[in-house]
This record gives C-alpha cells, structure tokens and sequence, in this order.
C-alpha cells in the first residue's frame, strides 16, 4: 500500500514540477534570465561559487541581469528586441560549485560536532 502512495506521490510530484519549470521558464525568457541568475549572491555557498566562477559566466551573468532590469524597467520582454534569440534557462554553470562547498561544509560539520558536546 505504501508503495502505491508513493508513486502517485512521485507521479503528482513530477507533474507538479514540470508544470513549475514551464511557468518560470516563461518568466525567466521574458527577461533573459536563467534559473542560477536568481540565487541570492548573499548565501555564503552562493557568494562562494560566484568568487570561484571563471570571469565570462560572471560578465554575462552580471549582464543578464541588468538587460533584465532594463526590460522591467520599459515594461518590455526580450522577445520584442531579439524574437530568435535562443536561451538555455536552466543551464548550470556555478549549481556544481555550490553542491560542493555545501558537502563540504556539511563534512566539516560533522567532523568537528564533538568540540560543541
């Protein structure tokens, strides 16, 4: 029976996601963002990876945002000024970088839990 719930569970979960990924991916393509453009540069693992991150995705990201500013700003979406530009929204180039500093401070957590006790 436990099995059964599961996988609705997991079925309805997957569907709800899919749903979710195409609603922001719309957002995100209005302004010319991908989804690592939206994490908060203040989370130490975030601000981290963005110091290691090689100097092109930084520059582009950087540009990103402001294009996107910009378009807010004139209430205008990228699709009126470059309709065929082709945007990869979901693209991970720093997502690794912040996986790794995580288990590493996760690691370093653990090792170091019997100096609170």
């Amino acid at each position: 029976m436990a099995a059964i719930v599961r996988t609705v569970g997991d079925k309805l979960m997957g569907t709800a996601a899919r749903l979710y990924q195409n609603a922001l991916g719309s957002q995100l393509a209005q302004y010319g963002l991908r989804y690592e453009d939206l994490l908060n540069e203040e989370e130490k693992e975030v601000k981290e990876a963005l110091s290691l991150a090689d100097p092109d995705v930084l520059t582009a990201r950087n540009r990103r945002l402001k294009r996107a500013i910009d378009l807010s700003y004139k209430k205008k979406s990228l699709q009126d000024y470059a309709p065929d530009m082709e945007l990869d929204l979901f693209k991970k180039e720093i997502y690794a970088d912040i996986e790794k500093i995580r288990a590493r401070d996760n690691e370093y957590a653990q090792l170091n839990a019997h100096k609170g006790a």
